[in-house]
């Protein structure tokens, strides 16, 4: 039917687009020495799962998804490393959602302890500890936890076996959705509590007597003085606070992208295999493509808050005269 063609269609545009946009990103993050640190390497890591999860993982879901009744006809072995690819790429995209949203947290609540060196050593750990966990989720069901092919039923399949759904999906999504929640109300409160205590620091209040004021469109800063006594006031937000401010922002967007993305898939994915529900494939494919494309996003997250993206995409295809 036209409707089945038109949402083929949107599938392939979104494989294409979610493989070209990342690699841009890792392109750039490569040829720009300036994005040789961090938090670009957190920002090179998550381009990287996303870029496995477009290149490997959806285009083998595509096919499946084009066979008559979603059967699996492409033999065990292919079944195998779709499936790995799947939910390591899949898990370490979370995950590194996750670092990137503690980096911005610490360098908020942190900034003078957080020093580029221990960042740097500490957003290595994150990577690594990152796609070590997710390897180790997704090579379990090699060892012989559960099943993921079926010949007889032609299904290729995450492993339903419930103990280690409970497992993949609280190692997976549930532990790092609690981590960019309890991140992000840190955050907020963090910055609820500056800008209360932003806007007067008093010495000794005192009527006017001497004052320079200048005026501007960014922040305003007056002074009063008399005698040895002296009030200190600011209107308007520092380059500091304007900074945290974006941060969060981005940070918030990020989060509320990667919940909405994925919730769905593994609601359903946590619940079926405990309870033996029956959720219609239909549902089960669009759950999934729902959380696939939230690799697409990512990219378009944390570029767009960031103009040096913006810029070194402008040089890599317009030559500066």
């Amino acid at each position: 039917s036209i409707f089945t063609i038109l949402i083929l269609t949107l599938l392939v545009l979104l494989t294409v687009a979610t493989f070209l946009w990342n690699l841009l990103v890792l392109v750039t993050i490569l040829r720009v020495k300036a994005f040789h640190r961090v938090p670009h390497n957190l920002v090179a890591s998550t381009a990287v799962s996303d870029v496995l999860v477009a290149a490997l993982v959806m285009p083998l879901s595509l096919v499946k998804e084009l066979s008559a009744g979603r059967r699996w006809r492409l033999g065990r072995e292919l079944c195998l490393v779709w499936v790995c690819f799947d939910v390591m790429c899949c898990t370490a995209s979370i995950w590194n959602v996750t670092a990137i949203a503690l980096d911005r947290y610490w360098s908020i609540t942190r900034h003078l302890e957080y020093t580029l060196l221990t960042r740097r050593r500490i957003s290595n750990i994150m990577i690594a500890l990152t796609w070590a966990l997710s390897a180790a989720i997704s090579l379990a069901p090699l060892f012989g936890w559960g099943e993921t092919y079926s010949p007889e039923q032609e299904l290729c399949q995450v492993s339903q076996e419930p103990s280690y759904t409970i497992v993949s999906t609280g190692g997976a999504f549930y532990l790092p959705l609690c981590v960019v929640l309890f991140v992000y109300w840190k955050i907020y409160k963090a910055a609820k509590f500056r800008m209360g205590g932003r806007r007067s620091n008093a010495v000794v209040p005192l009527p006017n007597t001497a004052q320079v004021k200048e005026a501007s469109h960014g922040p305003q800063m007056v002074f009063t003085a008399r005698h040895a006594a002296i009030t200190f006031q600011t209107d308007g937000e520092t380059w500091r606070e304007q900074k945290e401010k974006k941060a969060a922002l981005m940070v918030g967007i990020l989060i509320g992208v990667f919940v909405l993305c994925w919730i769905p898939f593994f609601i359903t994915e946590l619940i079926s295999p405990l309870c033996s529900c029956n959720i219609p494939p239909l549902w089960k494919s669009i759950f999934l493509w729902l959380g696939y494309s939230n690799s697409f996003f990512n990219p378009l997250i944390y570029t767009a808050f960031n103009k040096n993206y913006n810029n070194a995409f402008k040089n890599l295809f317009v030559k500066q005269r």
